[in-house]
């Protein structure tokens, strides 16, 4: 009996202090864009640096990170992610960068990217990708700011 009193105790220690972290702490589980559980489309998230091109990711070459699967074009790919996901992992869990410098969620879409600053940004179309490139610094900024409380929206 007194096992599960302490027990208790410590489960709701432990609760409390989730509850009280801040935003930021807490906004390191965020939500990946994806669709039947595979990000960005399937494609090969380190291609986009590596090779500069949008390539699909196959089926046996693939991982599962931060609650979504990641598919790879090679095994050497899928190891350079594994060893770093965060260096290849897109901005703004892989939504549409123009939306989020708006404070809205869109898909992004794997064929419409830029590498900026040694970061990934996916954007919707090729309209949005258009007004993005005018002023790209702004909407990253912009972006930065409603990410990632616009998941709770």
């Amino acid at each position: 009996m007194e096992c599960n009193v302490a027990l208790r105790l410590v489960l709701m220690a432990v609760a409390v202090m989730f509850v009280s972290l801040p935003d930021r702490a807490r906004a390191d589980a965020s939500v990946f864009s994806s669709r039947a559980g595979v990000a960005i489309g399937g494609y090969d998230a380190v291609a986009f640096f590596e090779h500069g091109t949008a390539e699909p990711g196959r089926r046996g070459h693939a991982v599962m990170w931060k609650g979504v699967v990641w598919r790879f074009a090679s095994a050497r790919n899928q190891a350079q992610f594994e060893a770093n996901p965060r260096a290849y992992a897109p901005a703004f869990g892989g939504y549409c960068a123009y939306a989020m410098s708006q404070g809205r969620l869109h898909d992004g879409n794997p064929r419409i990217w830029a590498i900026v600053d040694g970061e990934l940004f996916l954007l919707n179309n090729r309209g949005v990708h258009h007004l993005w490139q005018a002023d790209t610094v702004q909407m990253i900024a912009d972006g930065r700011a409603h990410w990632p409380a616009v998941l709770r929206k």
